[in-house]
C-alpha cells in the first residue's frame, strides 16, 4: 500500500455503503427525545467521559445511520448495540442521526486519557511502551511507504475532521475506543476490506500511537512529520526481468512507459498487481488477444522477474488533466448514484495499495485508463476482487468517467 489514506479507519469500500442515501431526513427536535435511551452509554449530547464508548457528538449524521442499519441487520457485531437497534425504523434512525450530528464536537476536552492512562503508569513500571503521538501523527498523515501502509488522512482529514460524511470523524474521539476499532479490524471481527488490510499492518505499538495522536491533536499540531521515502531497487530479479522485457518493449516502453496511450504503463506498478495480471492473462481469466500470446510461455518466475523490473521503475508524468468533476468523483465518490470514493483503494497520490491488490492509477495514460473503466462496466473485464470494479463502473455515466481517467492519469 503506498501512500493511501488509508487511510482509512472504520469505512467500507462496496458501493453498499452508500445505501445510507435513501434514508428519511432527520428531525433533531425529535432525536433528542429519541436520544434518552442513547444517553446511558454516550451522553445526553454525543459525549461521554467513559473511553468504552464511542463519542457521537458532531459525528456525520449519514455515517451513524450506516452503523445503526448495520447493527441492526447483525452485519456489524454487538451484543449491546443489537438490541438497542432492532427496534428502531429508518426514521428514528435519521432521527437521533440528525440530533448526534448537530451537537458539538468542540469543547472542553475530556479526561478519560489522563485518568486512564496516569494508573498503568504507576503500576506496570518497567519497561513500559508509552505512546507516541508524534509518532502517530506520522502514521496518520504519511503512512509508511516502505511497508505500503496508507494514510488515514485522505479519508478521515485533517487531525480526525473528515470531509467526506461517509467516513467518520476521528477528532475528539476515545483514544481507547479508535485503538479498540483498530484491533477488531486486525482480528477481522469487525470487517471492511480496505480497513481489515490496513490494520493487520499495524503493530500493536502503533495503534497505540495513533490513538495518542488522535486524543489530542492539538499537542502535537506543531509538530512537523516526515516521510521515510522507499527507494526501489534493482534485485537480482530485476535485473533479470530487464534482459526478458525486451518482448514487451514495443508497447509498454523499454522502462514500463509506454508512450502509446492505448496501452498501459507498468513502471512503478506493484509486482504483485503485475504478477497476478499475467497470470490471468495466461488462464484466460483477463480476456485479451495479444497478452494471451504473450504470457502463454511464461514460466512462474519470468512472471516475477518481469514484475520485479518494472516494479523499479520510474513512472512518468499522465497525459491526462486534472478537472473538478474527477477530483470531486476520486476523493468523494457520488453517494446518490452509489458511487464509492477512488481513494479509499487507489490512495490520495494514486499509488494503490499492493498489498490489498489494488493498483496504482496515478501518471497511467488516460485512454488506457478510459478503456478499462468501460471494459469493467461492459462486464468484458471481470478479474476485479469482489465485483467492485464492476459494481463501481455501471453506475459511472460516460462524462464521469471520462472525467475520472483524465483526473486519475494527471495525479
Amino acid at each position: 500500500m503506498k501512500k493511501i489514506i488509508f487511510s482509512l479507519l472504520f469505512i467500507f469500500i462496496t458501493s453498499s455503503v452508500f445505501t445510507h442515501s435513501a434514508v428519511a431526513e432527520g428531525n433533531i427536535a425529535a432525536g433528542k427525545t429519541k436520544s434518552a435511551l442513547c444517553a446511558g452509554c454516550h451522553g445526553a449530547t454525543g459525549k461521554n467521559p467513559s473511553p468504552n464508548f464511542p463519542n457521537l457528538a458532531g459525528q456525520h449524521a449519514q455515517y451513524i445511520v450506516k452503523q445503526l442499519k448495520a447493527f441492526k441487520a447483525g452485519t456489524r457485531v454487538n451484543p449491546t448495540m443489537a438490541p438497542m437497534a432492532a427496534t428502531l425504523s429508518e426514521q428514528d434512525m435519521a432521527d437521533v442521526a440528525a440530533y448526534f450530528a448537530s451537537q458539538s464536537r468542540t469543547g472542553e476536552k475530556t479526561t478519560s486519557a489522563s485518568t486512564e492512562t496516569a494508573p498503568v503508569a504507576n503500576i506496570t513500571k518497567a519497561p513500559v511502551f508509552v505512546a507516541d503521538p508524534g509518532a502517530g501523527k506520522a502514521l496518520y498523515e504519511l503512512g509508511d511507504e516502505s511497508r505500503s501502509l496508507g494514510a488515514c488522512i485522505g479519508c478521515h482529514g485533517k487531525d480526525g475532521h473528515s470531509e467526506v460524511l461517509i467516513y467518520p470523524n476521528l477528532a475528539k474521539q476515545h483514544h481507547e475506543y479508535i485503538e479498540k476499532q483498530l484491533h477488531n479490524f486486525k482480528a477481522g471481527t469487525r470487517t471492511s476490506f480496505v480497513m481489515n488490510q490496513f490494520a493487520k499492518a499495524l503493530s500493536d505499538d502503533e495503534i497505540k500511537n495513533i490513538g495518542a495522536y488522535l486524543a489530542d491533536t492539538k499537542a502535537v499540531s506543531k509538530a512537523k512529520v516526515h516521510k521515510v521515502v522507499a527507494h526501489s531497487t534493482m534485485t537480482k530479479s530485476a535485473l533479470a526481468g530487464k534482459e526478458k522485457a525486451a518482448a514487451c518493449a514495443s508497447c509498454h516502453g523499454a522502462d514500463g512507459n509506454s508512450l502509446v496511450a492505448m496501452y498501459p504503463k507498468l513502471a512503478g506498478q506493484s509486482a504483485s498487481y503485475l504478477i497476478k495480471q499475467l497470470k490471468e492473462f495466461k488462464d484466460g481469466t483477463r480476456k485479451n488477444a495479444i497478452m494471451a500470446g504473450m504470457s502463454a510461455a511464461l514460466s512462474e518466475q519470468d512472471s516475477i522477474d518481469l514484475a520485479s523490473y518494472f516494479a523499479a521503475q520510474k513512472a512518468t508524468t499522465g497525459n491526462g488533466k486534472s478537472n473538478v468533476l474527477g477530483k470531486k468523483l476520486y476523493f468523494g465518490g457520488d453517494a446518490k448514484r452509489g458511487i464509492p470514493a477512488c481513494v479509499a483503494c487507489h490512495g490520495v497520490k494514486g499509488q494503490g495499495i499492493p498489498q490489498a491488490g489494488f493498483p496504482a492509477v496515478a501518471g497511467q495514460n488516460a485512454e488506457y485508463l478510459l478503456t478499462q473503466l468501460k471494459s469493467f462496466h461492459r462486464g468484458e473485464r471481470a478479474n476485479d476482487k469482489n465485483g467492485v470494479m464492476r459494481g463501481v463502473t455501471r453506475k459511472l455515466k460516460d462524462k464521469q468517467a471520462a472525467a475520472l481517467a483524465q483526473y486519475m492519469s494527471s495525479l
